[in-house]
C-alpha cells in the first residue's frame, strides 16, 4: 500500500464526524419541511415571510380560492395514510420478527459447529503463522451483528415510511402555489430519508466495528467475518420490506387502475374508489470508475424512462393501435435498455480487477454507492410525489393542482428508475467482491465452468431470478384480483357510492392489501434465503459458487429490463394525460382509447417495477452475503450428497 492519506486516528475521528453531520442535515431538512403547516389557521406573518414560501397562507392565490375544508380534508387523508401504513409495517415487522430470531440462531448453530463449539484459538486461513479467535466466538458475534444490522433495517423502514407520510399532505399543499415549491418540499423530505438512513447505517457500522475490535485486536480476519453478518441482517429484512411492502401497494394500484379507471372511467385516487497491496491512486481510479458507470447508469436509465425523450414518446404512440402493441414496444424498451449499463458494469469490473483485483472491484462499488443519500432521496421524491397527487384528487382540488402533482409525479417516475439503476448497477459490483470473498473462505482454488458441479449450479443460478419474479408477479396478480373483485362489490352494492354521495369501505381493501403481502412475501423471500443453505449443505462450495454466478448474471439484466418497462408505461400514461404537446394531445384525452390502453400497460409495469425489479438487486447481494456468512460451515460439512455417492 503506499503512503497514507489519512493517519488511523485521522480516520477514526472523519467517518463518525460525516454520519453526524448527516444526521444533522436531514434534521435541518425536517424542520423546514416542517414550516409547511397542514392547518387551516393563517400564520403569523413578517416582512420575510414570502421567503421560500413556508410562512405563505396556504390558499390557492391564482385561482382567488380560500376553502378551508381543502386544507382539513388533505389533513384527514394524510393521518388516514400514516395509521394504514403503519399498522401494516407493525404486522409485518411480528412476521420478519420470528424469522429474525429462528436465523440468528441458525447462524449461531452452523458457524458454531465449524470447530465443535470450540472455546481454543486456530490457525488463521490467510496466515497460517498466526492464531486468530476461535469459531465459538465468531458465531457469537456473527449472530449480534445480524440482530444489529436487522434491527437497522427496521428500523430504516419504519422512519422511510414516517418521512414519506408526513411530507405527502405538504406537498399537495404547497402545489397550489407553483410547481417549484412542491418540488422542494418533496425533495427535501426525501433529502431527509436519504440522508438519515444513510448516516444511520454508516454510524451504526461504524460503532460495531470499534465494539467488535476490543475483543478481536489485530484479528482481522475473525472481525471481518463476523461484522459480514450485519449486511445479512439488513438485507434479509429489505426483502421481507421490498417484497412484502410492493405486494401491498401495488394490488392496490392494480385494482384501482382496472375498475376504477377502465371500468368505470373515474381516477384512481377518485375518493368514490376503494383502493490492500496497491498503491493510493490506484484505488483513487476504481473509485472514479464506480462513479462514472454509476452516472452512466443514471444517463441511460433517463433516458429510456422519461417522457422527454422519444423512448417513452414511442411507447406512447404505440397505445394508437391498442395495448397489445403497448406491450410490445415497452416489453422491448425494457430489453434493450439493459444493453449500455451493462457494458457500463462490465467496463468497471475489468479496470478495477486490472487496478486491484477483487478489492480493486469492491472500491469500485463503493464508489457507485458514494452517492447513496442522494440516491435515496430521489428514490424517496417519488412516492412523495405519487401520493401528493392522490391526496389532491381525494380532497376534491382543481384540475390544475392536479396537473401539477403529476408533473411532480412523472419526474418521480424517473429519479426512482435512476435510483433503482444505481441500486442494481453497484449490487453487481458488491455482489461479485463477496462472491471473490466467499470463493477465497471457502478455500476453492478456481472456479471451473466446465466442472458439472460448477456447471448445474450456474444453470440453476441464472433460473432463480426467474423463478423469484414469476412468485412476486403472481403475489400481486393474486391480490390484486381480490381487490377488483371487493372494489366491484362496493361499487354494486353500496348506494351513491358513484355518486360521490356514500363513502367507500376503505378497512376492507386495506385488509386485503395486508392480508396478501403478509402471506404471499414468504415464499420468495423463502426462496432466496434457503437456496444458499440447500445448496451450500447438500452440493457443496463449488455447486454453491456457480449458483451464485448464475444469479447475478441473470438477475442484474432482469432487474435492470424490469425497472425500466415498468416506469416507461407509466411515463406513457402521463405523457397521455397532461397533454403537453400537440403528439399528446391527439392521444388523449383521459378516457380515450389510446389512453385505456395506456392505462393497462401502466398496470402490467407496477408490479415489475415496484416489486419484481427492485427485489431483484437485493437478491443477488442477499445470496452472496449469506453464502460468505455459511462459508466455514459448508466447507467443513458441506456436499453431503456428494459425499454419500
Amino acid at each position: 500500500m503506499g503512503s497514507e492519506l489519512l493517519s488511523d486516528l485521522a480516520t477514526e475521528i472523519v467517518i463518525p464526524v460525516c454520519a453526524v453531520v448527516g444526521i444533522i442535515f436531514s434534521l435541518v431538512q425536517w424542520f423546514l419541511v416542517s414550516r409547511v403547516k397542514v392547518s387551516h389557521e393563517r400564520q403569523a406573518t413578517s416582512p420575510n415571510s414570502k421567503k421560500n414560501g413556508y410562512n405563505d397562507y396556504l390558499i390557492e392565490e391564482e385561482e382567488g380560492l380560500n376553502d378551508h375544508n381543502v386544507v382539513a380534508k388533505c389533513a384527514e387523508i394524510q393521518s388516514a395514510i400514516s395509521e394504514g401504513a403503519t399498522s401494516f409495517l407493525l404486522t409485518e415487522y411480528q412476521y420478519v420478527g420470528i424469522f429474525m430470531v429462528a436465523f440468528a440462531i441458525l447462524i449461531f448453530l452452523f458457524l458454531g459447529s465449524v470447530d465443535g463449539f470450540s472455546t481454543k484459538s486456530h490457525a488463521c486461513t490467510y496466515n497460517p503463522q498466526k492464531m486468530c479467535k476461535p469459531a465459538l466466538a465468531t458465531a457469537i458475534f456473527s449472530t449480534v451483528s445480524f440482530v444489529l444490522g436487522a434491527i437497522t433495517s427496521v428500523l430504516s423502514g419504519f422512519l422511510g415510511m414516517k418521512i414519506a407520510t408526513y411530507a405527502n399532505a405538504r406537498t399537495t399543499l404547497e402545489a397550489r402555489k407553483g410547481v417549484g415549491k412542491a418540488f422542494i418540499t418533496a425533495f427535501r423530505s426525501g433529502a431527509v430519508m436519504g440522508f438519515l438512513l444513510a448516516a444511520n447505517g454508516l454510524l451504526v457500522l461504524y460503532i460495531t466495528i470499534n465494539l467488535f475490535k476490543l475483543y478481536y485486536g489485530d484479528d482481522w480476519e475473525g472481525l471481518f467475518e463476523s461484522i459480514t453478518g450485519y449486511g445479512l441482517g439488513g438485507s434479509s429484512m429489505a426483502l421481507f420490506g421490498r417484497v412484502g411492502g410492493g405486494i401491498y401497494t401495488k394490488a392496490a394500484d392494480v385494482g384501482a387502475d382496472l375498475v376504477g379507471k377502465l371500468e368505470r372511467n373515474i381516477p384512481e385516487d377518485d375518493p368514490r374508489n376503494p383502493a490492500k497491496v496497491v498503491k493510493n491512486w490506484q484505488l483513487f481510479l476504481c473509485v472514479c470508475v464506480g462513479l462514472w458507470a454509476g452516472l452512466i447508469i443514471g444517463f441511460v436509465t433517463e433516458y429510456y424512462t422519461s417522457n422527454t425523450y422519444s423512448p417513452v414518446q414511442d411507447v406512447a404512440d404505440s397505445c394508437r393501435t391498442g395495448a397489445a402493441t403497448n406491450v410490445i414496444f415497452g416489453l422491448a424498451l425494457g430489453y434493450k435498455s439493459v444493453i449500455i449499463p451493462i457494458f457500463a458494469i462490465a467496463i468497471s469490473i475489468y479496470v478495477s480487477f486490472s487496478f486491484a483485483a477483487m478489492y480493486g472491484i469492491a472500491v469500485a462499488a463503493l464508489g457507485m454507492l458514494s452517492t447513496i443519500a442522494t440516491g435515496l432521496a430521489i428514490d424517496a421524491y417519488g412516492p412523495i410525489s405519487d401520493n401528493a397527487g392522490g391526496i389532491a384528487e381525494m380532497a376534491g382540488m382543481s384540475h390544475r393542482i392536479r396537473e401539477r402533482t403529476d408533473a411532480l409525479d412523472a419526474a418521480g417516475n424517473t429519479t426512482a428508475a435512476i435510483g433503482k439503476g444505481f441500486a442494481i448497477g453497484s449490487a453487481a459490483l458488491v455482489s461479485l467482491a463477496l462472491f471473490g470473498a466467499f470463493v477465497s473462505r471457502a478455500g476453492i482454488s478456481t472456479v471451473d465452468v466446465l466442472t458439472p458441479k460448477v456447471f448445474i449450479g450456474l444453470i440453476v443460478g441464472a433460473m432463480l431470478p426467474y423463478w423469484f419474479s414469476a412468485m412476486t408477479m403472481k403475489s400481486v396478480g393474486s391480490a390484486a384480483l381480490k381487490m377488483v373483485e371487493e372494489v366491484r362489490r362496493q361499487f354494486n352494492t353500496i348506494p351513491g357510492l358513484m355518486e360521490g354521495l356514500a363513502k367507500p369501505d376503505y378497512a376492507t381493501c386495506v385488509k386485503i392489501s395486508t392480508d396478501a403481502s403478509l402471506k404471499e412475501m414468504i415464499p420468495p423471500g423463502a426462496l432466496v434465503m434457503l437456496t444458499p443453505l440447500i445448496v451450500g449443505i447438500f452440493f457443496g462450495v463449488e455447486t454453491l459458487s456457480g449458483v451464485l454466478a448464475g444469479a447475478l448474471v441473470s438477475g442484474v439484466q432482469i432487474a435492470i429490463s424490469a425497472s425500466n418497462t415498468g416506469g416507461a408505461w407509466d411515463n406513457a400514461k402521463k405523457y397521455i394525460e397532461a397533454g403537453a404537446s400537440e403528439h399528446a394531445r391527439t392521444l388523449g384525452p383521459k378516457g380515450s382509447e389510446p389512453h385505456k390502453a395506456a392505462v393497462i400497460g401502466d398496470t402490467i409495469g407496477d408490479p415489475l417495477k415496484d416489486t419484481s425489479g427492485p427485489s431483484l438487486n437485493i437478491l443477488i447481494k442477499l445470496m452472496a452475503v449469506e453464502s460468505l456468512v455459511f462459508a466455514p460451515f459448508f466447507a467443513t460439512h458441506g456436499g453431503l450428497l456428494f459425499k454419500i455417492f
